[in-house]
């Protein structure tokens, strides 16, 4: 197999650039470094095609392996024809490997391997051949053995009939013709074996969909209802037509039809059903927790880049009612001043009068650009009461919701004892929300990725895989973004290129040990932050204010010394100099001729050019507030009809759940998405956009809401 053309064929790419991505990665380069940093090398490959790339590279080399570990098997075995050898050479998949393999695969002791080794192989070969005559009963006298537990006809004919079946079995042809039927005719079926308190799996009491177009929110749904012990999930799909296939080889002008019928029934029945559907039930939820975790992806890296509030004083308030609502004032740089609770939505009027005083207090000595009001319970009333405050005394003051989701995992970790361990696990979260909103990134990779709330079925899936995938996603968002290195936790520098946890502790430990970095060089001085590691994570790491003005764009250490060039050329002050007094200084910097003098790659100066532009510009944009409607508090206050806005909390395939503030997030269903047709929600919405819906349903007792936007008027 050639697994260079095989990834370019498959992701429509050069061979060129597959080619030089795979040599990279295997130098130990990584995907953001490779896409960020060697443009010239791979043709400008993103670090999404490189993330597709490096996963198909890790599957075909083991399918490669496979493959050369079943050749050599079969080839030990003296069995290896020239068409077999093809077979398996041009397979695609795993599983086509594996079925060609499986009549040469060492088996336990079957019915059939216990019947070969009695002596009943040549009465197996004679009844396939399918011609009774004398010599049928001579040959079936001969072979009963005493000794060989082989004692009477019936036991003869048996064995042989195992042996048949086993050899019906493991034939690749009718394997891959069952899959294909089932597959494109087949349906998935359930029926309700058992009920829950809150009717969870109503809509699959008496289910039935095509097993080639089941959506995969529906296939996770199933397991889990299989799983928790409600649904009994079933394929059905047509015996006969499968019967039909394998007995066209074996009983057409066959003296032993009958006999052969009931091969063909057992070989179906007891050997490939079972595996094949297990088989298939498999590929279906390998296929839905592929695609989402695609969506997880996606929302997960609009939740990471959603954009921060710089230089903003911020009042992290987390709500409730029976233990206060916790707030934290936080200064412009995630630093935390005050730490309190008050009881703003208190019964009593008196503790609420005190609560309001101390707010008014606390907002009037600061001047506090945004409150950072976190989701949950008590949300909508502490929202009222905010407003109410703000509006009477004219506090120029925002409120902005901001979700709690993944805040109490981070409040009750080691990480937030280590960093506030004189307060409390709520008073903890306070911080977190302010933080979440001044810097979603730096705060958010302290949470582990599902914790969330931003996926579908995650605890139903494959864990490995959906924790690799995410740590991808994180890793791709810190390093496009970049970290301020002298501000930055362990927590986010392990998501950067080439730091792994221990380095990332290690960077930590330094920085408190012997202060801020004055340049990038001095990372060197890390303990085990090798010179691999360092040209992997330097451009990614910026120093502001440093000795080198540089360390404080993602311009690589390597390529310094083309960028001092081309700013002594232009005579360009690369932090004073305005974008327009810059972009009038580069009209006369002749690239073409810098490139030929420098040796430098085209694509590595036009980003050194955008960087001298804009200095550690940040990818991310500016926030948007939400305007709250004041007079829904609770599910009990909506009526179908109202107009409302809100924020896009989670996008899953089947819709997206927008958070309205009355404790339960509403669906706004796909169907219900646009007046167009919709198939990716993701294309049109992120999370955290604010997004006009109308109430079109309401559920009380079971706490769900139905919204549309596609209705709003």
């Amino acid at each position: 197999m050639n697994i260079v053309i095989a990834i370019a064929e498959e992701l429509k790419l050069k061979p060129t650039s597959v080619n030089a991505a795979i040599k990279l990665l295997d130098e130990g380069d990584t995907v953001p470094f490779i896409a960020r940093y060697r443009k010239e090398a791979t043709g400008g490959l993103t670090d999404a095609d490189l993330r597709l790339l490096e996963e198909r590279l890790k599957y075909l080399r083991n399918l490669q392996e496979r493959m050369d570990a079943c050749l050599s098997s079969i080839e030990g075995q003296g069995k290896l024809t020239d068409d077999l050898r093809l077979s398996i050479e041009n397979a695609k998949t795993l599983a086509e490997v594996e079925d060609l393999y499986r009549p040469y695969k060492q088996k336990r002791k079957t019915r059939a391997v216990l019947a070969k080794e009695r002596g009943l192989e040549p009465l197996a070969e004679y009844i396939k051949k399918g011609r009774r005559g004398n010599g049928f009963e001579a040959l079936l006298s001969s072979i009963i053995d005493q000794g060989k537990g082989v004692k009477t006809k019936e036991d003869a004919l048996q064995g042989a009939s195992d042996i048949i079946a086993e050899e019906i079995a493991d034939n690749a042809t009718y394997r891959a013709y069952i899959k294909a039927l089932i597959h494109d005719d087949g349906y998935i079926v359930s029926r309700e074996i058992k009920k829950d308190e809150r009717d969870t799996y109503r809509l699959y009491a008496d289910f039935r969909n095509r097993v080639s177009s089941i959506p995969s929110y529906r296939v996770l749904a199933l397991n889990r209802g299989e799983k928790d012990g409600y649904l009994k999930v079933t394929l059905d799909y047509s015996l006969p037509a499968i019967s039909k296939r394998i007995a066209y080889d074996y009983t057409y002008h066959n003296d032993f039809k009958e006999l052969l019928d009931e091969c063909i029934e057992d070989a179906c029945k007891r050997l490939i059903l079972p595996s094949v559907e297990n088989e298939i039930r498999n590929s279906l939820t390998e296929k839905a927790e592929d695609e989402s975790i695609e969506v997880f992806k996606k929302n997960l890296k609009s939740l990471l880049l959603y954009p921060p509030l710089k230089g903003k004083t911020v009042l992290g308030f987390d709500p409730g009612f029976r233990t206060g609502c916790k707030y934290a004032l936080l200064t412009p740089n995630g630093i935390p001043t005050k730490v309190g609770i008050v009881n703003i939505t208190a019964a009593s009027k008196a503790e609420v009068e005190r609560a309001r005083g101390e707010l008014l207090n606390l907002l009037s000595r600061n001047k506090v650009d945004y409150i950072a009001l976190g989701n949950g319970t008590a949300s909508r009333e502490s929202e009222a009461e905010l407003s109410k405050l703000i509006k009477d005394y004219n506090i120029p003051t925002k409120i902005f919701i901001v979700s709690e989701s993944g805040a109490s995992v981070y409040s009750a970790s080691k990480l937030a004892e280590e960093e506030f361990p004189d307060l409390t696990v709520e008073k903890r979260s306070a911080i977190s929300l302010a933080r979440r909103l001044q810097d979603p990134l730096n705060e958010l990779v302290k949470i582990e990725p599902k914790a969330m709330g931003v996926g579908q079925y995650q605890h139903d899936m494959n864990q490995t895989k959906l924790n690799d995938s995410l740590r991808t996603v994180v890793e791709d968002c810190v390093n496009a973004v970049g970290i301020n290195l002298n501000n930055a936790s362990a927590s986010v520098l392990q998501y950067v290129s080439g730091i792994n946890k221990t380095v990332a502790s290690n960077i930590y430990n330094y920085l408190k040990d012997n202060g801020p970095f004055a340049k990038r060089s001095d990372l060197k001085k890390v303990p085990k932050l090798g010179p691999k590691a360092y040209e992997q994570a330097a451009g990614f790491l910026r120093i502001y204010g440093g000795e080198e003005p540089l360390d404080a764009t993602s311009i690589h250490p390597e390529s310094y010394k083309e960028a001092k060039a081309i700013l002594k050329k232009t005579g360009i002050d690369i932090l004073k100099d305005s974008l327009q007094e810059k972009e009038k200084k580069l009209s006369s910097f002749d690239k073409d001729a810098f490139i030929v003098s420098s040796g430098i790659g085209k694509e590595t100066l036009n980003d050194i050019l955008e960087e001298i532009k804009r200095p550690g510009r940040d990818i991310r944009e500016e926030a948007k507030v939400v305007t709250l409607n004041n007079e829904v508090k609770d599910i009990k206050d909506l009526k179908e009809g109202m107009i409302l806005n809100g924020t896009v909390r989670n996008i899953m395939d089947f819709g997206m759940f927008v958070d309205i503030n009355v404790h339960q997030d509403g669906l706004v269903h796909i169907s219900e998405v646009s007046k167009k047709y919709c198939r990716d929600i993701s294309s049109l919405y992120s999370i955290g956009d604010v997004v006009k819906v109308k109430v079109i349903s309401v559920d009380v007792e079971r706490k769900r809401i139905g919204l549309s936007i596609k209705q709003v008027a």
